[in-house]
């Protein structure tokens, strides 16, 4: 694998990689686990639509953004060293009891009283990321939190007529199949969503963007819905793939096949295009079918075994990273 220093063309040879990954939850995770592997460079772009647990509490009662999935990719990107590690460790520990404090984590407490001291997120991330020792940054994808809404099907007895679902939670868990999303930022009056310009910036200097895996209608896809992140991911320069899950997702994508996750993509953005599709080899049962959609968004597909033994639907970040250096440096004319 080539060091992170040595880059993927000349021309970055003297810099590290610059490294974006786009997501929430989980599946952030395991991309910014994987790109720690390749690069020091690493920004992480959050979704903040998050309206469930401790969450979902601090964002009713402080007006503020959800800090759970920011917390998450803070803990992925954190040093190595010992201190990094137990304010990682710190700001992942949840509060027991019945208390107030019952299910806070407590980098989510940290947060908020961050964001009345310094008032604004983006310097509070700075700082977090300061406490932790994380080389690269997390940023929001807007610095307002966003309300969700989907059109759902297969929830009365005709199975086709379409109900709105609003709220991510309500989203992820529904047991219809979903349609199609929406955001909107709610500030006293609904309006479009407005992108962090930082996140907009590190999209645009970015050599490489990782769009998934993750919870495809919650948490991937959201970006494409704040239009000027969309822009920037269409018009950037850096090299963008998309990184297929491992399984269907109850509730969001029950029954969905891969090539299916590349169309939603297609029909909520359909400018973006795509270098390039990654997927494990023995999650698509039907690889021409998936090569055709990968086709239609103008990427290569590439095969190959990502999957954690020890964990079903994980990737394993080590095998992530292997296949994601050689997207990089085989780019388009050595793909299968």
């Amino acid at each position: 694998m080539s060091t992170p220093e040595s880059g993927v063309s000349g021309e970055r040879e003297s810099r590290p990689l610059r490294a974006v990954a786009l997501g929430g939850g989980h599946g952030l995770q395991v991309s910014l686990a994987a790109l720690r592997r390749i690069t020091t460079d690493i920004t992480a772009v959050v979704t903040v639509a998050d309206d469930g647990g401790s969450s979902g509490r601090l964002r009713r009662e402080l007006g503020m953004l959800p800090p759970g999935d920011l917390r998450k990719a803070l803990s992925a990107l954190s040093s190595e060293e010992e201190s990094g590690r137990t304010w990682s460790r710190l700001f992942e520990h949840r509060f027991g009891g019945n208390g107030v404090l019952a299910g806070h984590a407590v980098g989510n407490l940290v947060f908020a009283g961050l964001l009345e001291v310094l008032g604004d997120p983006i310097a509070v991330l700075d700082e977090a990321c300061e406490l932790l020792g994380v080389q690269g940054r997390v940023l929001p994808m807007s610095v307002e939190p966003l309300d969700m809404e989907a059109d759902v099907v297969g929830l009365d007895e005709d199975r086709e007529a379409v109900r709105t679902i609003r709220g991510q939670v309500a989203i992820a868990s529904t047991p219809g199949r979903v349609k199609r999303v929406r955001l909107d930022a709610v500030n006293g009056q609904a309006h479009q969503p407005r992108a962090a310009q930082e996140a907009v910036r590190a999209v645009l200097d970015a050599d490489v963007v990782l769009l998934g895996p993750g919870s495809w209608f919650t948490s991937v896809l959201p970006h494409l819905l704040v239009p000027e992140l969309r822009d920037a991911l269409v018009s950037t320069a850096a090299q963008r793939i998309v990184v297929l899950n491992l399984v269907p997702q109850p509730g969001e994508t029950a029954d969905f096949s891969p090539e299916q996750h590349l169309d939603v993509i297609s029909e909520h953005a359909p400018k973006l295009r795509v270098d390039a599709v990654l997927a494990d080899k023995d999650a698509v049962p039907t690889p021409d079918r998936l090569r055709a959609a990968a086709s239609a968004l103008g990427a290569q597909t590439l095969l190959d075994r990502v999957a954690a033994a020890s964990a079903s639907g994980r990737h394993e970040p080590d095998a992530l990273a292997a296949s994601l250096t050689a997207a990089l440096e085989r780019r388009t004319d050595r793909w299968r």
